[in-house]
């Protein structure tokens, strides 16, 4: 079983790859494999709206990084994806990688897998990019394990957010009494 985080962020060790991290921090230290992916300087193209993914079953588009990432989506138990807020809304950049599971969508391909929804403003909007996320992870029928919502701006200004720590690392640690039950 493994957990899988991605950080939206196009800063690579951002605020909000900081919090992502430290849900699969928690996870690790209870013996829980995970794997941490940074979309920061990965191409991930839009989606064309040309509805060919529902005859090939998988995204048209293959010469960028999303076919390679989607691949480690599909295989994980639980997904923690987050992003940074602008203009109240997630990332461009994950909303690409969003977009383009509209060809996952046809046959469930996601369906069953839990998932965390994490979020990262400067001072609002939050609330609205964590709906995004949700949604995403919704429509693909991913049991929500909750949402972590952070505030900071400048790099590091996240630890400082003391409550969306703790909420970070207890919903690390309600991951691993799903994965491994009888840890104490």
């Amino acid at each position: 079983m493994k957990v899988l985080g991605i950080s939206g962020s196009m800063r690579k060790n951002g605020n909000t790859a900081i919090l992502v991290k430290e849900i699969l921090g928690r996870c690790e230290e209870s013996g829980v494999k995970t794997e941490f992916i940074s979309l920061a300087g990965r191409k991930i193209s839009p989606c064309l709206g040309c509805e060919k993914c529902k005859e090939k079953k998988w995204s048209v588009i293959e010469n960028d990084d999303w076919n390679d990432m989607m691949q480690k989506v599909m295989k994980c138990d639980v997904l923690v994806i987050g992003s940074p807020t602008y203009y109240f809304d997630v990332c461009g950049h994950l909303k690409n990688f969003i977009d383009r599971t509209y060809s996952l969508y046809h046959d469930r391909k996601l369906s069953g897998k839990k998932g965390v929804a994490v979020v990262v403003h400067a001072n609002k909007g939050a609330g609205r990019a964590i709906q995004t996320i949700e949604g995403f992870l919704s429509t693909h029928e991913f049991a929500s394990l909750g949402c972590v919502k952070g505030t900071g701006y400048h790099a590091g200004d996240v630890l400082r957010d003391e409550k969306a720590m703790k909420k970070a690392q207890k919903i690390g640690d309600k991951i691993v009494r799903l994965l491994k039950p009888s840890h104490d």
